[in-house]
């Protein structure tokens, strides 16, 4: 059979990913040796393989447990425009920009909390405490209501899962957030895939 008759066996990923092909390829050649496989494009991995049929039965045993993190996957944002139902990957960002859409109003701010924390160090004859890097960590604050006519507005940083529960905070229909959705997608805003159901 053809399973016994190569040198090489090809693996095939279920979603064609390079750097998943990568990290296959690492984490094979970690156990087996460098130059065992070698990923031949996103979704193959080329993996030399025992001669003997035995030996090659159980190198794919041994081959089938290897355990590698896929990556993660690109950011989509998928909506049933007849029930609102959004659903967002962790991947989603939006970018700064501002939306008018009927008589809502979403208020989105971003206010960095800088911290530090000296760094202690203690030896036998002394205890040296030297500055330590600041953090910076942000401090989201979101606001929605109904008013007249007014502007989105989105800062850096700030999930589309905060933007969407602000925007469904105030009643808004499905119509109006996918409306709002598929602008800020338009415009370029929006950094995922946008799927509508």
């Amino acid at each position: 059979t053809p399973f016994l008759q190569t040198e090489y066996l090809i693996l095939n990923l279920h979603r064609n990913d390079f750097s998943t092909a990568a990290a296959v390829a690492e984490a094979v050649g970690e156990i087996f040796g460098e130059d065992i496989a070698v990923p031949i494009d996103g979704a193959s991995i080329r993996v030399r393989a025992p001669v003997d049929p035995s030996q090659r039965v159980a190198f794919v045993g041994l081959l089938e447990n290897v355990e590698v993190q896929p990556s993660a996957p690109p950011a989509q944002v998928i909506v049933n425009s007849r029930t609102g139902t959004v659903i967002i990957n962790g991947n989603v960002r939006v970018t700064p920009s501002a939306i008018t859409h009927g008589s809502l109003t979403v208020r989105v701010t971003e206010d960095p909390i800088v911290t530090t924390q000296d760094n202690v160090i203690a030896t036998e004859n002394a205890v040296v405490a030297t500055p330590a890097e600041p953090v910076v960590t942000p401090d989201t604050a979101i606001d929605a209501e109904e008013e007249t006519a007014k502007a989105f507005v989105f800062d850096p940083g700030v999930s589309l899962t905060e933007i969407v529960d602000a925007i469904n905070a105030v009643g808004a229909t499905p119509s109006d957030l996918v409306a709002i959705l598929e602008a800020l997608k338009v415009s370029g805003a929006l950094r995922a895939q946008l799927i509508i159901i």
